[in-house]
């Protein structure tokens, strides 16, 4: 959803706000509030990732400026040790997922990791709790459906799909 009042980019940088919103040209958009799966996966991919794969460091609803005047946050960045950028990214992290909300489209979580992609992102995973479905996405390739008893994988990390849904 996004709000009707045009809101400087100083602004949005200095509020807190509740659900977190992205920023877009002066126009904010509430990211949909997450249910308990939705939280669910985002604190275990978290754990996982920090748990098994020192060299890098999850964030969760970790802001990314894109560009001036375009700020995303999704649901767990992951960021390599020896580049930590804060208090918010300003280039390219290692690895970005987006956790589909139920009022999300698969095409629309599709279309920010596009954009991610643009930005210079090399992989996404894209996540649905509901239908325990996940899918990674390169740089210059389409989505491909991680199988059931596959692994989400990134340069230098690599996950069995089975161990991200146990939170469930």
């Amino acid at each position: 959803m996004a709000t009707g009042a045009l809101v400087s980019e100083q602004e949005y940088l200095s509020t807190t706000y509740k659900p977190n919103c992205e920023y877009i040209d002066g126009v904010l958009r509430q990211k949909p509030m997450a249910t308990e799966a939705h939280s669910a996966i985002q604190a275990e991919l978290a754990y996982l990732v920090r748990a098994r794969f020192a060299q890098f460091k999850p964030n969760t609803e970790f802001t990314l400026k894109i560009r001036t005047g375009k700020y995303y946050v999704p649901d767990l960045v992951v960021q390599r040790r020896d580049f930590i950028q804060s208090p918010y990214a300003t280039a390219p992290v290692h690895l970005c997922v987006e956790i589909r909300s139920p009022e999300d489209r698969v095409s629309e979580v599709f279309q920010k990791c596009e954009e991610y992609h643009d930005w210079g992102v090399e992989m996404c995973w894209a996540i649905d709790p509901e239908s325990r479905r996940a899918w990674e996405y390169r740089k210059g390739q389409l989505p491909t459906e991680v199988p059931a008893g596959g692994h989400l994988t990134a340069e230098g990390i690599s996950i069995p799909l089975a161990d991200v849904f146990a939170a469930l």
